[in-house]
């Protein structure tokens, strides 16, 4: 099983919000997830869109799962390094 870290989508048409998971790769969009590490809501103020644990994501990078570059982005926003 190879692990990767994406968002997983929630809210209504047109209001969406964002769990940013730790899913198996093969897995949907919206399956059951291993961990969930953070959100993203895209809707909110600035300040408020982005919330993660760092912790969680720097171990489960350390265990070898990949970073979808939507969720990559979104990383870097709040200057968070990859490694």
């Amino acid at each position: 099983m190879s692990a990767s870290i994406r968002l997983k989508r929630f809210g209504t048409k047109k209001r969406p919000y964002y769990r940013i998971v730790v899913i198996d790769s093969k897995a949907p969009r919206d399956g059951k997830t291993i961990e969930e590490v953070g959100y993203y809501h895209p809707i909110e103020a600035e300040d408020k869109q982005i919330v993660f644990d760092g912790d969680k994501i720097r171990s489960w990078l350390d265990k070898g799962a990949q970073v979808s570059d939507t969720v990559r982005g979104i990383l870097n926003k709040k200057n968070f390094t990859l490694g």
